[in-house]
C-alpha cells in the first residue's frame, strides 16, 4: 500500500502533494510534502499519526461546507492551510514550516470540481487499510 498519495492538489502547473512513504510503527507514518510550481520546487518530511489523519478528514468536511482550514497547526512540523478564495481568484494552499526551515510557501491552485470528495475517499482508503 505504501507509498500512498494522501493529498494531491494540482492544476498541472502548481501542485502540493503529501505522500505517505513508510510506516514507522503501528501508530506513525513518515510522509513527505512536495510542492512544485513553475517558480519553486521543494519539500519536507513530516510524521503522520492517526489523530492527524482524523483531523485531515475533519478539515475536508469543513472545506466541503465552504470553510477555509488549517491542518496540523503549530505541531512539530509543517502546517497546511487551504483557502478556498485565494488572492488570485482561485484556491490557494499555504505550507508553513515554522519549526525547522522557517519557510512559508503560498501556492495558488485552480482545483477541479470534486477534489474534496476525492480527498475524502483517499483518507478513508488509507485509514481502512491501517
Amino acid at each position: 500500500m505504501l507509498p500512498f498519495e494522501l493529498v494531491r492538489l494540482t492544476d498541472f502547473e502548481n501542485e502540493v502533494r503529501i505522500v505517505v512513504q513508510s510506516s514507522m510503527d503501528d501508530a506513525f507514518w513518515e510522509a513527505r510534502i512536495e510542492i512544485t510550481s513553475l517558480f519553486v520546487k521543494g519539500g519536507t518530511l513530516l510524521v503522520l499519526s492517526r489523530a492527524k489523519l482524523d483531523s485531515w478528514g475533519q478539515a475536508l468536511q469543513e472545506l466541503s461546507m465552504g470553510q477555509n482550514i488549517t491542518w496540523m497547526r503549530m505541531d512539530r512540523g509543517p502546517t497546511v492551510s487551504v483557502r478556498l478564495e485565494g488572492e488570485r481568484d482561485c484556491p490557494e494552499v499555504v505550507v508553513e514550516d515554522e519549526s525547522i526551515s522557517m519557510v512559508t510557501v503560498r501556492v495558488p491552485i485552480a482545483l477541479e470540481e470534486g477534489w474534496i470528495a476525492d480527498h475524502q475517499a483517499r483518507v478513508r482508503r488509507f485509514i481502512e487499510n491501517l
